[in-house]
């Protein structure tokens, strides 16, 4: 009897410290969602930083973007698809952290 106790406390003890591991362990899912992006300074009149760097607009809100650049999509004074000239939309996965949009992945759909 007393060995089954222990043994029971032990098993126990075993699928809490999995669990616990299994769980802060797994990484975080970022679901793609639906963003206009464009020139934070031309067209969403952040003024944070100098220049013209990309940024994405979520729920109303602008953010500038890490792990892309402005350059990525080609010219941004380009009149018909330039960030600088126009705001375009994409699917974006990433994490908005300190004010900014960490971005996973940026596809165009426009």
């Amino acid at each position: 009897m007393l060995l089954t106790i222990k043994s029971m406390k032990f098993t126990t003890f075993l699928f809490t410290v999995t669990l616990f591991l299994t769980v802060s362990c797994t990484s975080k899912k970022q679901n793609s969602q639906l963003a206009e992006l464009s020139c934070g300074q031309c067209q969403f009149g952040l003024t944070s930083q100098d220049g013209c760097d990309l940024a994405v607009r979520i729920d109303g809100k602008a953010y500038f973007v890490d792990g892309a650049k402005i350059e990525d999509f080609g010219d941004a004074h380009n009149d018909q698809k330039g960030f600088c000239e126009v705001i375009r939309k994409g699917n974006i996965t990433g994490e908005i952290v300190d004010n900014r949009f960490k971005a996973e992945s940026i596809k165009m759909i426009d």
